[in-house]
């Protein structure tokens, strides 16, 4: 009978610990992509006497980590990655912020992007002179036709981001313009100055501090 019971507890201690290490092993993390629709960046709010279009000079900061916007009054913190002002993105680097930040154009699809090679150069904000994410048309994420008076984001270009607090993510910019619909060429000017500004864009982040999505 003793026997028997030592038998019965040492085949139950087995189990258990075999149970409990099948539990103790962490599944690994899926990433997903998120997408941020409408994202107020400085919008218009008049003309200047040039016919220039103008906003409140104000960027929009944006925690990638967190997946929110941060109030300006924490502009001075790590606690946002990348901001928005009209065509211009910036890092929290530089001259733009106190954090690790910095950014490079990827020239491929955003699926494609798997893994940050290690001889990548991120690039930090120096204004007005540079920023890691280059501005103007044709330079960095968007192309401009004056033609028409109308800004679209050029297919192929991912923003590879360093986060602030040294973690990495891939952004793709979709649309522009309030809604994620481009007015037509057609549209009126007010039309197409009324509901620019308005990001709608994805992006992958990766926490644990690889370099892999």
């Amino acid at each position: 009978m003793k026997k028997g019971f030592i038998a019965y507890a040492a085949l139950l201690s087995t189990l258990l610990f075999f149970s409990c290490k099948k539990d103790s092993v962490q599944k690994p993390v899926v990433l997903q992509a998120k997408t941020v629709s409408n994202l107020a960046a400085d919008t218009i709010i008049g003309l200047a006497p040039s016919g220039q279009p103008y906003g409140s000079g104000k960027f929009t900061f944006y925690s990638l980590e967190n997946n929110t916007i941060i109030a300006n009054t924490d502009s001075a913190s790590n606690k946002w990655d990348i901001a928005f002002r009209g065509t211009t993105i910036i890092t929290n680097s530089g001259t733009s912020g106190s954090g690790s930040g910095g950014a490079f154009i990827y020239a491929g699809l955003f699926s494609d992007l798997t893994f940050i090679s290690t001889d990548s150069t991120f690039k930090t904000d120096n204004a007005p002179a540079a920023y890691a994410i280059k501005t103007g048309s044709g330079n960095g994420w968007y192309s401009y036709n004056g033609a028409v008076n109308l800004i679209t984001p050029i297919p192929g270009r991912v923003l590879v981001i360093r986060t602030a607090t040294g973690k990495y993510a891939k952004i793709e910019i979709l649309n522009y313009y309030k809604g994620g619909i481009t007015p037509d060429a057609s549209a009126s000017d007010n039309d197409k100055l009324t509901k620019q500004r308005y990001y709608t864009f994805r992006f992958l982040y990766q926490p644990d501090g690889t370099r892999k999505f």
